[in-house]
């Protein structure tokens, strides 16, 4: 198992920035990749963005790209993983619970949280105008 661990997060003001970063520990030397998605009431949980941990490339959804940054910290790490979700000139429509995922890559699916068996607990960000 992967237990993932989420903390960051909180109430900012439009423009602002806030930082989230997910601990993955456990059975992480099957874990391919990390990301982050993130729910709004009333909606569907969505893909936000990704890092394969292996190779270091990055996968935004369009809503944040430019706005937002996913890294790994400690590329090198073999049991405690840990990537950083630094998000810069928030909106409003960026206020949703943000859950970090981990598991497999697919180059086909790695969109769909159905990809992705590992998840953290959810972080509330409040984004307001």
């Amino acid at each position: 198992q992967v237990q993932l661990v989420e903390s960051g997060g909180g109430s900012v003001q439009a423009g602002g920035s806030l930082r989230l970063s997910c601990a993955a520990s456990g059975r992480t030397s099957s874990t391919i990749s990390m990301g982050w998605f993130r729910q709004a009431p009333g909606k569907e949980r969505e893909f936000v963005a990704l890092v394969r941990w292996n190779e270091g490339s990055t996968f935004y959804a369009d809503s944040v790209k430019g706005r937002f940054t996913v890294s790994r910290i400690n590329a090198n790490a073999k049991s405690m993983l840990e990537v950083l979700l630094q998000m810069n000139s928030l909106k409003p429509e960026d206020t949703a619970v943000y859950y970090c995922a981990a598991g497999p890559y697919s180059s086909s699916s790695y969109t769909s949280s159905n990809s992705y068996p590992h998840w953290g607990q959810g972080t509330q960000v409040t984004v307001s105008s």
